[in-house]
This record gives C-alpha cells, sequence and structure tokens, in this order.
C-alpha cells in the first residue's frame, strides 16, 4: 500500500517540475541560442555587435509587445509590418515636402511634431482594424490581411514605390534632429532602447496593474462570459489594435531615423517575427494567456538568432525556414503545457481528495 501511495506523489513531482521547466522554456531558450553563437559567432560578444543586436530587438519588441495584447484578446494583427512602412513613408513625407496648404503656403513641422503625427496615422490605423473587426463583424485574420495590402499600397503610391532619401531635415524647420530617434544614444545606450523599456513597463504595467489589463485577458478567456460581467468587449479590443498600430508607427519612425531615409517596402514580414516573439514567451494563440516580459524575452530569442545566422553566413532562405520551426515548435510546446498544466491540476486535486 505505501508503494502505491509514493507513486501518485512522484508522479505529481515529476509533472510539476517539467510544468515548471515549460513556463521557462523562453528564458532557457535564450540563455542556449546566446551561449551557443557566442562560441559559433564571430565577434557575437563584441560591444558593437551587442549596440546593433539590441536596436533589431527592439524593433522586434515593440511589434511583438503590441501582437500580445491583440492575440491575448483572440485576434491577429497581420497588418503591423505594413504600417510600419507606411508610417516611415510619412515620416519621409513630412521631411522632405511638408504638407501644402494651397496658394503657395507649405505647413513645415519640427521632429516632435512629425513624430506624434505619424503615431497618430499608426493608432489610426489600428482604430481601423479595430472597427472592421467588432462593427462589421469581419475576422482578424481578413481584416488585418486586408490593411496591410491598403497600408503597403498606400506606402508605394506615396512615392511612385521610390525611396525618401537624405531625410537630414533642416536647422530652419526644427527636423535636424530626427536622426537622434534611431541612432542617438543617451548613457551610452541606444534611445530606441530607452522607448522599448518605457513602452515595455507601460503594457506589464497596464496588463498587470489596470482594470483594462483585466478586460484583455477576460476577453481573450472568454468573450462572452466578459460581456455578460460588464466589460465593454469591443472598446477592449478596439484598444488593443490602436496600441498595436502605436507600436508600428514606433517602429516605422526608428527605422526610418536609423537609414536616414524611407523606403515603402520598410517591415515586409515583421509581422511574422512578432508573432514568432509573442508565442515564443509564452502567448496562447487561443486567446487568454500571456506576459508582457515573455514576450520581450522572445523577441531576445528571435533577435539573437536571426543576427547569428546572420554572422554565421546562413543563408537567408534557411534562416526563413528556422524561424518557421521555432513557430511551429513553440505553439506545441505550448499545448503541451496546457494539457500538462491541466493533469497536474487534478492530479493535485485528487491528493487534496485523498
Amino acid at each position: 500500500m505505501s508503494s502505491a501511495v509514493a507513486n501518485p506523489s512522484k508522479d505529481n513531482q515529476s509533472g510539476a517540475m517539467l510544468l515548471l521547466l515549460l513556463k521557462a522554456r523562453t528564458f532557457i531558450a535564450l540563455i542556449v541560442v546566446f551561449t551557443f553563437f557566442a562560441f559559433a559567432a564571430p565577434n557575437f560578444l563584441s560591444t558593437a555587435n551587442m549596440i546593433i543586436m539590441s536596436k533589431h530587438v527592439a524593433l522586434n519588441a515593440f511589434l511583438a509587445i503590441g501582437m500580445t495584447f491583440v492575440i491575448i484578446t483572440g485576434g491577429i494583427d497581420l497588418s503591423v509590418g505594413s504600417i510600419v512602412g507606411l508610417c516611415g513613408m510619412v515620416a519621409g513625407w513630412l521631411i522632405l515636402n511638408g504638407v501644402d496648404i494651397g496658394l503657395g503656403w507649405t505647413i513645415q513641422f519640427n521632429t516632435l511634431e512629425i513624430m506624434l503625427i505619424v503615431i497618430c496615422v499608426g493608432i489610426l490605423i489600428g482604430l481601423i482594424n479595430g472597427l472592421l473587426i467588432t462593427k462589421l463583424n469581419v475576422a482578424p485574420f481578413i481584416a488585418t490581411l486586408g490593411m496591410l495590402y491598403v497600408a503597403r499600397g498606400s506606402a508605394l503610391l506615396s512615392s511612385d514605390g521610390r525611396t525618401f532619401p537624405n531625410l537630414n531635415g533642416s536647422a530652419e524647420y526644427g527636423n535636424h534632429t530626427f536622426y537622434l530617434i534611431g541612432a542617438g544614444d543617451f548613457l551610452g545606450i541606444p534611445i530606441s532602447i530607452w522607448m522599448l523599456v518605457a513602452v515595455g513597463i507601460g503594457a506589464a504595467y497596464v496588463a498587470n496593474r489596470t482594470p483594462l489589463g483585466r478586460y484583455i485577458y477576460a476577453v481573450g478567456g472568454n468573450e462572452k462570459s466578459a460581456g455578460l460581467s460588464g466589460v465593454n468587449v469591443h472598446m477592449v479590443k478596439i484598444a488593443v489594435y490602436m496600441f498595436s498600430g502605436f507600436c508600428a508607427a514606433l517602429v516605422g519612425l526608428i527605422i526610418s531615423s536609423q537609414l536616414v531615409a524611407s523606403h515603402p517596402a520598410t517591415g515586409n514580414m515583421f509581422e511574422l517575427n512578432a508573432i514568432a516573439a509573442a508565442v515564443l514567451g509564452g502567448t496562447s494563440m487561443s486567446g487568454g494567456r500571456g506576459k508582457i516580459a515573455g514576450t520581450i524575452i522572445g523577441a531576445f530569442v528571435i533577435g539573437i538568432l536571426s543576427d547569428g545566422l546572420v554572422m554565421m553566413g546562413v543563408s537567408a532562405f534557411w534562416q526563413t525556414v528556422i524561424k518557421g520551426l521555432v513557430i511551429i515548435a513553440a505553439v506545441v510546446v505550448d499545448q503541451a503545457q496546457q494539457k500538462l498544466q491541466a493533469r497536474v491540476v487534478l492530479q493535485q486535486q485528487a491528493a487534496l481528495n485523498d
């Protein structure tokens, strides 16, 4: 009898330990990937490479944070990459041309005003996505896929497919500091990283400490129950798509600033990296579960993986294959975690009943 009692206890302990490892999988993956490339890739640990890699990670992390909120509500945003491209083109247009109001008058904008206008464009596109999904009952996949084409086409139309070059701005108009958004630093740390810290902390606070955060999780967990509990489901969904658009606008600004140029194809396929980082960070594609901290770690994994493979001379085609395998593996592991967690809970309840 004693052995019969002991076996379930050992099963509970092993199941709980395995569940703990699965929950920490993103952090473990980060350590493994970082350690591997530290030995395999030349100059991987150099200061210059760390700074460049941190900038790349920040771009994906911004999009992944916005994507996390969207996925938690049970949605998806395929338009973020195209929003990045369009917002970059808007910034380039404002710097080079301003806004012609007729009668020979042109309004020019300083750097802060350009940032605010571009961010508003991103938020507006997110608002349209949210309205299509909530008011017209268009499936998130279809609504954001359509917006992907609309935003990308608008970016191409803005310049007939050409690049807006030499976005150095003018001291006369106060937009000569535009380059600082992506190329500047503070205390030796790139400004884009400081921006990521601010957005990450703000997003984590909203998710964990505010009623809106609780509503986001409630909508993703059970939309009907959330609605019956008094949650304005439509407003919550609209809010997360607007935030996703905001994050995409920031990325568009940063890339245009870094390159001192805007290209309409910027941001192509960025949405896949964002989804990969969110899923790898523990965000459930079925909604209702996800953490901002996990997403940021996931963005680091994807960023280190991408840059490390480049430094090792791995073909871009193989990089795409590897990223796809990472997404599939992350979803499979997430499903395994959910099943194991349900089993552990049942075992614990059975143990308490005994």
